[in-house]
């Protein structure tokens, strides 16, 4: 694990008292450094989101914490706020976007289809969504 030491990042995280410890060999890890290119479309001190790069809706977006948990059951664990900091942050971009409906997805393992292993909140709308999806 890499101590990621960017003062946006080390400021927000400071308020748990430790620094942010992002995985370096994690994609999304990278994209919130700003290692690897993404389309942003929100950023905060605890969020990043980007659109998706193989979208299942006319929006289809990720939303991702700033540090590296493995998925959303670990994530609300360490953290219950900054869990719902992933909600309110699509609940603005959805509104940003012009959504009057949507829907939020978390998958949680291969076999629930999770393929990068940064907890990271799907934010699709734009089109009706069928129920049950899959």
């Amino acid at each position: 694990m890499q101590v990621l030491r960017q003062w946006r990042l080390f400021q927000r995280y400071s308020r748990y008292g430790n620094y942010v410890a992002l995985d370096s060999d994690c994609l999304f890890c990278k994209i919130i450094n700003g290692d690897i290119p993404a389309q942003i479309v929100f950023r905060n001190e605890n969020v990043v989101a980007f659109n998706d790069i193989s979208p299942q809706a006319p929006t289809h977006v990720l939303i991702v914490p700033t540090l590296h948990v493995e998925n959303a059951a670990g994530l609300a664990k360490m953290s219950p706020t900054l869990t719902a900091d992933l909600f309110v942050a699509a609940g603005e971009i959805a509104a940003t976007n012009g959504l009057t409906g949507y829907r939020t997805v978390f998958n949680t393992g291969a076999e629930a289809g999770q393929s990068v292993f940064h907890a990271h909140l799907h934010l699709l709308g734009g089109r009706g969504l069928a129920w049950p999806p899959g």
